[in-house]
């Protein structure tokens, strides 16, 4: 039963600095996503990925130094891996990474925030070309997993404070919309196949005691297409795990 982790590390130098690599060898995962590593390839210390078993290791950082990129790391070799989507904001800074297994696929997954005005038209533009982007996957890629940071909240459920923060980016009624729009182009958001309750996050600000007060929001997902349904078999968020500001996430499918 394959086990993926998807986990927003914030700068996977620091993660590692924290604990990151003890902790990993006790989950023994088949495949991991990482999201905003914010190092090169040589920046890394990929050795002692290898060590716990990670030889296909696939990073794919952003132009700009220290800054966003991802990576899917593996105990058993792609059958395929593609870096480039056709649109610039995603290839740039290295926010989408593709690869195909047996039998499915997964792409490690940072969508941008939207900090700012300028930022928020850019991650607009990046969720409108991502959706296109999806769509032509789905139609050769059947069994597709999405992983990683979506930096939106779905549904009120999935935010602490659904009404004051209506008007934030990360949950406004367009970006909510559109990821309803984009589940519904084929996939079940897996944690709520086997999680209904409030108060689940997989983040917290650093400011405020947010994660002691648990004043998170729930912005990570493994969004699995249909036909992975009856093969999907758990689904959990770590939230004891504390290398980040997010909580990495579990998934185990057939």
């Amino acid at each position: 039963m394959p086990k993926l982790l998807s986990y927003n590390v914030n700068g996977i130098r620091a993660a590692m600095r924290k604990g990151l690599m003890p902790w990993l060898k006790t989950v023994d995962t088949d495949i991991l996503l990482l999201q905003e590593i914010k190092a090169t390839e040589d920046q890394i210390d990929r050795e002692a990925f290898r060590r716990l078993g990670f030889e296909y290791q696939h990073w794919h950082p952003a132009k700009r130094k220290g800054y966003s990129g991802t990576a899917i790391l593996s105990k058993k070799p792609p059958k395929t891996i593609e870096k480039k989507t056709g649109f610039s904001i995603a290839d740039d800074e290295g926010r989408v990474l593709f690869a195909t297994f047996d039998d499915f696929s997964v792409i490690s997954l940072y969508l941008p925030s939207g900090t700012n005005d300028e930022r928020l038209r850019i991650k607009f533009r990046f969720m409108d070309e991502f959706a296109l982007f999806t769509e032509n996957l789905l139609r050769n890629f059947p069994s597709l997993i999405v992983s990683g940071d979506f930096n939106i909240c779905h549904k009120p459920i999935d935010i602490h404070d659904p009404v004051r923060l209506k008007n934030v980016s990360g949950f406004l009624p367009e970006e909510r919309q559109w990821l309803s729009e984009y589940i519904n182009l084929g996939f079940d958001d897996s944690f709520r196949l086997f999680n209904p309750r409030p108060h689940q996050y997989t983040w917290w600000s650093y400011r405020a005691a947010s994660k002691e007060r648990n004043k998170g929001w729930r912005i990570d997902y493994h969004l699995t297409s249909k036909p992975l349904r009856e093969r999907t078999r758990r689904h959990v968020i770590l939230r004891e795990v504390s290398f980040s500001d997010h909580a990495p996430i579990l998934l185990e499918v057939l």
